[in-house]
């Protein structure tokens, strides 16, 4: 066969714009017009029957509730899959005109001409998408509890009785006795109901412990860190997944959303919020584990200090500007640490203080920190202090000074005599 005569195979750029029942297909090649056009149902069948049997492509579709376990079917099946982050692509593509089509079309034309404007999304693989849904369903727990706890205290609250300070799980115990009896019916399966969430939240602690125990050692070394428990260090490896995918741990703050956004043009760059891109449940578990670090039962350590410091400038929004700068450089403390097999070292930048060595013949000098010979401080006690004279223009200037026509008259004051 001639050199002539064997042609390549062009490469096909598909765009999926994924629905919950049906998902629209714009398949390009190096031309200016779509290849094909077609519509499938969101299953496993309909995947397979339009990319089964194809030539390796490049597909692009957004990020999704249906875009892990597609990204995995299609990798499967042979193909290059990109997952595009949609508040990239919305912000890139803005008109009056939105149809499924049209957004297949434009995922298509961005892989084909500028892939990297999407913002690639990188998914867990599938164990990791199942022990993250026991951390999820603790969550749902977790916030069902708190929206009955502040139903009951609302209900209660309107018939003028409150219920004291406690803890959410031991919430049902405290209540139950300042129920009355005209509001029995309604509360008490409500604090039964809050007596099994306490028991399946325990279930589920324990449960998370087991995971990170058995399938993720690494996160024993994140838990040596103060304030951060088996909760925090499982869900941050599953939420970065691949650790070695950031070049540098200071983007894992970026990456978690816990840097201020940037909005600057000309001479304007105006102080902005964080841009809240990423895990919100991350963010949360960080920002706590901020709070217990500044409170008072966080350890000292570099985090503290640096805490502290931002908190000395005032105000009730810099402790909350601290907390949120704390937990960025908690992000990326614990990125470094599933990288790098050394210990945790809680004072690392923080200078250590040594105490001098100190010889049976020296004293240490309380005033200036130094050692000194016993006997110089000895002499140094003994001889008496002697002020140094000043010099009469400075004795001169010290005088208070007097009127010209004589010497200045002491003013009194008489005090007024006693009430009667």
């Amino acid at each position: 066969m001639s050199q002539s005569s064997v042609t390549d195979q062009p490469v096909l750029y598909f765009g999926l714009d994924v629905g919950d029942r049906h998902t629209h297909v714009c398949c390009l090649d190096d031309g200016p017009k779509p290849v094909r056009r077609l519509k499938f149902p969101t299953t496993r069948e309909g995947l397979a029957k339009v990319f089964g049997g194809a030539p390796r492509a490049r597909i692009a579709l957004e990020v999704g509730s249906q875009s892990p376990w597609m990204s995995r079917f299609l990798r499967g099946l042979g193909h290059d899959v990109v997952v595009a982050d949609a508040r990239r692509v919305a912000q890139l593509v803005r008109g009056s005109r939105k149809t499924d089509r049209r957004d297949a079309e434009t995922l298509a034309q961005l892989l084909r001409g500028m892939p990297q404007f999407l913002g690639e999304v990188h998914h867990r693989s599938e164990a990791g998408q199942a022990d993250m849904a026991v951390i999820r369903a603790r969550d749902v727990l977790v916030k069902s509890r708190t929206k009955l706890v502040q139903h009951v205290r609302g209900v209660l609250k309107s018939v003028g009785l409150r219920v004291r300070a406690c803890s959410a799980e031991s919430f049902d115990k405290v209540a139950r006795p300042e129920i009355p009896g005209v509001l029995k019916p309604a509360l008490e399966p409500l604090l039964d109901l809050l007596e099994d969430l306490r028991k399946r939240i325990r279930a589920f602690d324990k449960q998370v412990v087991e995971i990170g125990r058995k399938r993720y050692p690494e996160t024993l070394r994140l838990r040596q860190i103060s304030g951060v428990g088996s909760l925090t260090s499982l869900a941050f490896v599953l939420t970065l997944g691949d650790a070695l995918r950031f070049s540098k741990s200071r983007k894992v703050g970026s990456w978690l959303g816990m840097v201020p956004r940037v909005q600057a043009s000309g001479d304007k760059d105006p102080a902005l919020p964080i841009s809240k891109a990423g895990s919100i449940y991350m963010r949360s578990l960080l920002t706590q584990s901020a709070h217990y670090i500044l409170g008072p039962f966080g350890e000292d350590c570099d985090l503290r200090r640096f805490g502290l410091r931002l908190c000395e400038r005032g105000g009730k929004a810099q402790k909350g500007r601290a907390v949120v700068a704390v937990a960025r450089k908690l992000a990326v403390l614990m990125h470094r640490l599933l990288l790098s097999d050394k210990p945790y070292e809680p004072l690392r930048n923080s200078p250590t203080t040594t105490e001098p060595e100190i010889r049976p013949d020296e004293v240490l000098d309380l005033k200036t920190g130094e050692v000194k010979p016993a006997d110089s401080l000895l002499r140094e006690a003994r001889e008496p202090r002697r002020q140094p004279r000043r010099p009469a223009s400075s004795r001169a200037a010290a005088r208070p000074a007097t009127d010209l026509a004589g010497p200045e008259k002491r003013k009194t004051t008489r005090r007024p005599p006693p009430p009667t």
